[in-house]
């Protein structure tokens, strides 16, 4: 693996004297890892922390969105952050915060307290996620050792994300709520000591003045605008607690790209959507994972309401969708040299479609094989084979000095896309729920539930194959192309 992880050729970038290259690899890698297992591994503790903790439903709810919010919202100025101040230090300080948010969450007394920690756990893991895979694009060339170590960035947060649940069930079952947030403390310490001693440092050269302007407007519109998709669920998507925060994060954001298009340091420079690697995998990445979000989320709801599974059982029957991912993603390097990197996401694509088609006949009998493991499966391969390569395209003809607000933008990406299709297809699944049951969506029965999950994932399905089509038609063929 050495060879895989050889300094580039920038004067910006060093690694310390006998390091050895692998635990670049592995210390970021464990960063990514916990920012993604976080965003889901509260999930099956939900009921535990209202017990214990006297959370109302609303309050409930604000456990995943004051994580999810402040993660979406201050995403794209931890990457600059790091440009500027050094990729490094915003790893150790975006670790650091998370580490100690998860210390103050598992201690909490009040259901304040516990909201209150996970805010700061979504800002850590925000200044935190985009120097994770900005230390891997700084320190290795773009080409297949480039393709090898973002498969391997995205094998480990796509197993984060899968790993959630069956994680979380472990730990509820085994200890108690507090220790899905009280197990990051000793492996943030661990990867904080290793990171201190083994990453290294790059930054875009000179220090320039943060672009103060435009990072309050993109914060605080990313974050309205993820605010207005939280609220979705529970009030409907015409609703004015909705559509107010929506609209709002619509003009912050749009006042942030009149503000960028004038400033002479900006935080996101507009030029960066001229490259067609960049703006073609993030539209890319947006609308996969708008689809890919929602499988967990599903699956892991008709797993428990539908055919009777406890949340550990839920947990254990997407172990073989996790293995799939993480086979994705390390099978797609090898595939990108000789298909390249377009293809390789279109195949990805497709595969996963299949599986969101074959997920969208289930039954409210189905068997185990049939209705979970081999859809899983397929859904799961299919986006670990498409994430590696537009992760790659869409951190590839960038400047180095802009490698960190180009990784915040992926992130964002991903992180708006999945909130976004979750919101949408919750929706479309409540709807058709509702419609199946004459007593109403509290009182469905088992085949109005499926009915909802079903039209959930077909939609999903939909959704990935306009997104293949858009992908064989816009991204380059190959990682470099700009």
């Amino acid at each position: 693996m050495a060879p895989m992880l050889r300094a580039a050729a920038d004067p910006r970038i060093s690694r310390p004297t006998g390091v050895p290259a692998w635990l670049v690899v592995a210390l970021a890698c464990s960063g990514q890892f916990l920012v993604v297992l976080d965003v889901s591994v509260v999930n099956v503790a939900l009921p535990s922390m209202r017990a214990d903790l006297g959370l109302s439903g609303s309050g409930l709810q604000w456990v995943v969105n004051a994580y999810a919010i402040a993660f979406a919202g201050f995403m794209l100025l931890g990457g600059r952050a790091g440009d500027l101040y050094g990729r490094k230090r915003m790893f150790l300080v975006g670790l650091a915060l998370f580490t100690l948010a998860s210390l103050g969450g598992g201690l909490a007394r009040e259901g304040w307290e516990l909201l209150a920690a996970r805010a700061v756990q979504g800002l850590g893991a925000a200044v935190l996620a985009p120097s994770t895979l900005t230390i891997l694009t700084s320190a290795v060339p773009e080409g297949a050792a480039r393709a090898r170590a973002i498969a391997t960035w995205t094998a480990v947060g796509a197993g984060g994300g899968a790993a959630g649940g069956l994680v979380g069930g472990l730990l509820v079952d085994g200890l108690s709520w507090r220790w899905v947030l009280l197990i990051n403390v000793p492996v943030g310490v661990v990867v904080l000591l290793g990171a201190l001693w083994g990453l290294p440092e790059s930054r875009a050269g000179q220090r320039r003045r943060l672009d103060l302007p435009g990072a309050v407007l993109v914060t605080a519109g990313l974050g309205t605008l993820a605010f207005g998709i939280s609220q979705t669920e529970a009030e409907g998507w015409t609703a004015a607690a909705t559509l107010v925060p929506l609209v709002a994060g619509l003009a912050l954001i749009g006042l942030f790209l009149l503000v960028e298009a004038r400033t002479a340091a900006p935080l996101m420079p507009l030029r960066l959507f001229r490259l067609r690697s960049v703006a073609s995998a993030n539209v890319a990445m947006l609308l996969s994972g708008s689809a890919m979000f929602c499988m967990w989320f599903f699956m892991t709801l008709y797993a428990q309401n539908v055919l009777g599974y406890t949340p550990l059982e839920a947990g254990l029957a997407l172990v073989p969708s996790s293995l799939a991912v993480v086979v994705g993603s390390k099978l797609a390097p090898r595939l990108m040299r000789g298909a390249g990197a377009r293809n390789v996401a279109v195949l990805g694509s497709v595969v996963a479609a299949v599986g969101f088609g074959w997920q969208s006949t289930i039954t409210a009998e189905g068997g185990y094989l049939t209705a979970i493991m081999f859809p899983g499966i397929l859904m799961m391969l299919g986006a670990g084979l498409a994430a590696t390569p537009l992760a790659a395209l869409a951190t590839s003809g960038a400047d180095p000095g802009e490698a960190g607000v180009v990784s915040g933008l992926v992130n964002t990406s991903r992180t708006m896309g999945g909130s976004l299709g979750l919101a949408v297809m919750s929706t479309l699944a409540a709807a058709r729920t509702e419609g199946s049951s004459p007593l109403g969506p509290d009182t469905a029965g088992p085949a109005a539930l499926v009915e909802g999950y079903a039209l959930a994932f077909r939609a999903s399905a939909g959704v990935l194959v306009v997104g293949a089509a858009l992908m064989a038609v816009w991204l380059p063929r190959k990682v470099g192309v700009r």
